[in-house]
């Protein structure tokens, strides 16, 4: 199966406000930068949702994945485990519950190791997401998040 290094970083101009994400996937010789803008979302929601689409955009399933990502939110609640539990108890008075759900779907088709990296630092290829997501978010096409509910974001 590939090995894939995913990259992904998410940003809001407000929180919540306009957003978007930015994502490098790369395996082997093939790299792919891919991204989007929201409206009205907010920054954990475009970490998170970086993190979904990057992982929808392989093409074969079972692949060794490296995600690499400045956010505490993402990293943190699969390295420790956290989302597994929200989702026993039916992600009961947590945050983002429509891309939690999104992400297990897909996080079992794979084997996803997560690497926290320090955001706005020297990770080139942090950076470069960041700079797909800013520009995402300042783009003048921006698209709905059909998810974000301000009670429950």
């Amino acid at each position: 199966m590939p090995n894939v290094t995913i990259y992904t970083d998410g940003s809001s101009l407000g929180n919540p406000g306009p957003g978007g994400y930015g994502i490098v996937l790369i395996s082997g010789p093939h790299r792919k930068e891919l991204s989007a803008g929201y409206r009205l979302t907010t920054n954990n929601r475009m970490e998170l949702m970086a993190v979904c689409v990057a992982l929808e955009a392989l093409k074969i399933e079972g692949c060794e994945v490296t995600i690499y990502s400045d956010s505490k939110y993402v990293v943190e609640a699969v390295n420790q485990r956290w989302v597994f539990g929200w989702e026993k108890k039916g992600f009961a008075g947590k945050k983002n519950p429509d891309l939690w759900m999104r992400f297990l779907r897909i996080y079992r088709r794979h084997r996803v190791r997560f690497v926290w990296v320090k955001g706005h630092a020297s990770t080139v290829e942090n950076n470069r997401c960041d700079a797909l997501a800013v520009a995402a978010a300042n783009s003048t096409t921006l698209a709905e998040d059909t998810g974000y509910d301000p009670d429950n974001a």
